[in-house]
């Protein structure tokens, strides 16, 4: 039995944006619940939200909103139910004395670039329909570098000054530096932004972290004293003692070894910059890059030259929701990994934002023709990246900006210390679960109270925050 007319959606988190453009956050919610795929097609930045139409729940999120549900089962029928973490979703359960039924497992993440479907019919819960709101063109752009970095980065300039308009004139807006290509890219384009804007560059502060050992501190003073920006920067030093894996699982709720060893480094730069700057809300960084670049080394992953050019958005949504690698649990790509900044970012209280993981951006880097540019070479594939960019913030900013050697963000911080950190997926699963089955103890006390599903007496849940 499923009783009718009983709200059964739970939405804890409302509609959020970042850098919205081409509709506002309630047309955008409306569009969602009218399964108006083309106004979201329409749309650049971030969003995520949820909407129900009649016995129907529909949700879509882009990159840098991260969204996920559960189907909570009560008398009434399966209440979905929404957040943007896994941990708010069981905390709910909880309240509700229902925290048994919960497994993190179950929980679902929004592939970004879905506008997903979900019937609620009762049990067994019907399969999810999928439809896509962003279909980006492969391989139909310029092979002139000059041409494909002024499309590229001039994309990312617009959606960067796009963010910053929406933030006071007075606020200050940190960038995490660390003298690499993404992050100068973002400083100086951030800079432009502002003067263009009408405001202060002044307004930025450029952070870069030093665990002891690493390079990009040094790295970093020397790219701010070619831009003349010494005054605007600060090197954060945090002892390498303070990195703590267990503690990065536990904020990103995931167990990628490369993602969480990003996510434990960030926590430590962001915590300090928070105890310096109390008052701080905004962060840019250059997440992304790389993936739309595809610049990582094939010698770290089982994939080869010819499985990333044949998969054009591989790195931003993983094999896709059709492929028998796609995880129910997880979406792929960076439209997964991308909580190794936003979680960071939340947990210290920071709006964080990115201009090269927005659609616009991917669009451009997409239009690439990797094959025709690489020609078979993966020594070409590393240098590519530089180039374009290189390329596109001299054709935006009139700067010949510095190229510094690629490294990851937790392996510049820490250099030797770096490798006290490699640990493997195995590893960090076992961690993640054994929080899970921590949290999960209490919920299955047997002197705890907890309701049944077919209790009849229990009040309806609390369909909002």
């Amino acid at each position: 039995m499923m009783l009718h007319g009983i709200e059964r959606l739970v939405d804890l988190v409302g509609i959020r944006h970042s850098g919205l453009t081409g509709a506002t956050a309630a047309q955008v919610h409306e569009a969602i619940q009218a399964a108006d795929v083309e106004t979201l097609r329409g749309t650049d930045g971030h969003f995520a939200g949820v909407a129900r139409h009649g016995q129907t729940v529909r949700l879509a999120r882009t990159i840098g909103c991260p969204l996920r549900y559960f189907v909570a089962k009560m008398f009434h029928g399966p209440f979905l139910v929404v957040s943007d973490r896994i941990d708010h979703l069981y905390e709910w359960c909880r309240e509700q004395k229902i925290g048994w039924q919960f497994d993190p497992m179950y929980t679902r993440m929004i592939p970004a670039h879905y506008l997903v479907e979900i019937d609620q019919i009762g049990c067994p819960d019907p399969a999810p329909r999928y439809h896509r709101f962003f279909e980006p063109v492969d391989g139909a752009g310029s092979d002139d570098i000059a041409e494909i970095g002024a499309a590229y980065v001039g994309a990312a300039y617009t959606a960067l000054k796009n963010w910053l308009a929406d933030i006071a004139a007075d606020e200050t807006v940190a960038v995490a530096f660390s003298g690499g290509i993404d992050g100068s890219s973002v400083l100086l384009l951030a800079r432009k932004a502002l003067m263009e804007l009408g405001r202060d560059p002044g307004k930025l502060r450029a952070f870069t972290l030093d665990l002891g050992g690493g390079k990009d501190a040094e790295q970093a003073r020397e790219a701010v004293r070619e831009l003349g920006l010494e005054a605007q920067w600060e090197v954060v030093r945090v002892p390498a003692e303070r990195i703590n894996l267990e503690e990065a699982i536990r904020v990103i709720e995931d167990y990628h070894p490369l993602d969480v060893q990003c996510a434990a480094v960030a926590l430590c730069l962001l915590e300090a910059v928070r105890e310096r700057y109390p008052d701080l809300k905004y962060l840019l960084d250059g997440d992304g890059g790389d993936e739309n670049m595809k610049s990582y080394p094939l010698e770290d992953s089982d994939l080869t030259l010819s499985s990333i050019l044949r998969n054009p958005l591989l790195y931003q949504e993983g094999w896709g929701v059709d492929a028998i690698k796609h995880s129910l649990t997880y979406s792929g790509g960076l439209s997964r990994s991308y909580v190794r900044t936003y979680a960071p970012g939340q947990r210290y209280g920071f709006n964080a934002f990115s201009p090269y993981s927005v659609r616009s951006v991917i669009k451009e880097a997409v239009a690439l023709p990797f094959e025709k540019v690489l020609n078979g070479s993966v020594e070409r594939l590393y240098t590519l990246k530089q180039d374009v960019v290189k390329a596109g913030v001299k054709a935006v900013t009139g700067i010949d900006m510095l190229v510094a050697p690629k490294r990851r963000f937790q392996d510049g911080a820490g250099g030797e210390n770096y490798k006290q950190w490699r640990v493997s997926k195995a590893y960090c699963r076992q961690v993640f679960l054994r929080q899970w089955e921590e949290r999960l103890r209490e919920a299955w006390d047997p002197e705890g109270e907890r309701i049944s599903g077919n209790d009849l007496n229990v009040p309806l849940p609390t369909a909002t925050p």
